[in-house]
């Protein structure tokens, strides 16, 4: 059984999805059947794969669904069956066939009113935005801690009537006292108060989620007989929920290997699992917050251009900044890894290379991959290296660890 973890190492938008195309594609190629976990998160995330041919932004299925990789929602997913046929719709029209999805039955659900709601709080932010995007997995997570916790296990126990009468309690009981909490009067719901009152955004969201159930497997424990699993995260080691550091603009899920640790020691207790650390070249954030070292990223040299993460309402544009100090660069994976120390091989991948000339750009000057690693002490923290200089799984590389950037 290999395993590995997937783990964005700073803000977002490092490359995962292009690191699960890699991983689950290596599983192909050797015969090996593999298993994507998502684990934190939910549909917000947007991890692309691209080919020359195609590209495909995966928000729910996993990344590795090119390379026939099944996928397990984890009971720590935020599923939104609401948006799932549409994706594995648009996913079937480029890929032709959507492997097995998994879903663990105590996965809490994102219903409509938690995207609702969202909505309407970051809206009436306008200047002062958290950065959010829109998706409703804060909601689901503050009202999942309440009586008002609807898991996958309850709608599949429900028909489409029971679903919407249970949607239409919690709009009754729970939503008023959540707008109360948020001090959010009628006058700042807009457009998104009348759709709170609307019976028939119920009704459809119903029919929504009761049509996605043949789209998924519930499950009450570990899918069987795969040799490799992938755990797949979301946003980046820097949002966590616990990084006070860099509160209160943080995502509400771990972010880190803790949800990849919990599960490997409940189904994997003696076995190691490799913490893949996915970088930049350079540091990106989208949405508010601090970004350290923002502005540095010189635009004249490196013009950057992103498909995925393009200018939206609510997270405005894809900042850049560059890396920090050595310390800096180091210090959130050693306190990732700290207390698993027994179980964790972390590994460094870096992307993007192509956009900053092979350099990687640091608050000390941009640096040649060898120099990098003499530099930042990488062959002592990380076993191996991973370097991407283009968007494709296939053209990734390893680089040997003994000598300081060649290729293997």
């Amino acid at each position: 059984m290999k395993l590995t973890a997937i783990i964005g190492k700073n803000f977002g938008d490092e490359g995962k999805g292009l690191a699960a195309d890699y991983f689950s594609m290596t599983a192909q190629k050797n015969g090996e059947s593999c298993l994507v976990v998502r684990h934190n998160g939910g549909a917000q995330a947007g991890h692309t794969v691209d080919f020359p041919d195609r590209r495909f932004v995966f928000h729910q299925l996993s990344s590795g669904s090119f390379r026939s990789a099944d996928t397990l929602w984890s009971d720590t997913f935020l599923p939104d069956l609401f948006k799932l046929r549409e994706e594995t719709e648009s996913f079937f029209a480029i890929g032709g066939k959507i492997p097995k999805i998994y879903a663990s039955k105590n996965c809490r659900c994102v219903i409509i009113d938690d995207v609702l709601i969202n909505m309407a709080l970051e809206t009436s932010r306008r200047e002062n935005r958290h950065g959010s995007c829109g998706m409703g997995i804060n909601e689901c997570v503050v009202r999942s801690e309440t009586k008002y916790v609807l898991s996958l296990g309850r709608i599949l126990s429900l028909t489409c009537e029971g679903l919407y009468n249970e949607l239409r309690r919690i709009r009754k009981e729970y939503v008023p006292e959540r707008l109360r909490e948020l001090k959010l009067s009628k006058n700042d719901l807009g457009e998104y108060g009348e759709l709170l009152e609307n019976d028939n955004v119920l009704y459809n969201a119903a029919e929504e989620m009761k049509r996605a159930e043949c789209l998924i497997i519930p499950v009450n424990d570990l899918p069987k007989n795969y040799d490799r699993i992938i755990f797949e995260g979301a946003q980046g080691l820097l949002l966590d929920e616990l990084n006070e550091d860099f509160a209160p603009h943080l995502t509400s899920s771990r972010t880190g290997i803790h949800n990849p640790a919990v599960f490997c020691r409940k189904y994997f207790p003696d076995q190691t699992l490799e913490a893949v650390y996915m970088t930049r070249s350079y540091v990106t954030r989208h949405g508010a917050g601090l970004l350290p070292y923002e502005g540095m990223l010189s635009s004249e040299l490196y013009p950057i251009t992103d498909k995925t993460n393009m200018p939206n309402e609510w997270q405005g544009r894809m900042r850049t900044a560059v890396h920090g100090k050595p310390e800096e660069f180091s210090a959130p994976v050693i306190k990732d890894i700290s207390g698993n120390e027994n179980i964790i091989i972390p590994s460094l991948f870096i992307t993007h290379l192509n956009e900053t000339g092979g350099n990687i750009c640091t608050s000390e000057g941009d640096h040649e991959l060898s120099d990098f690693f003499m530099s930042y002490n990488i062959n002592e923290l990380f076993r191996q290296v991973y370097i991407s200089s283009s968007p494709f799984g296939d053209e990734v590389r390893i680089l040997s660890k003994n000598n300081k950037g060649a290729e293997k």
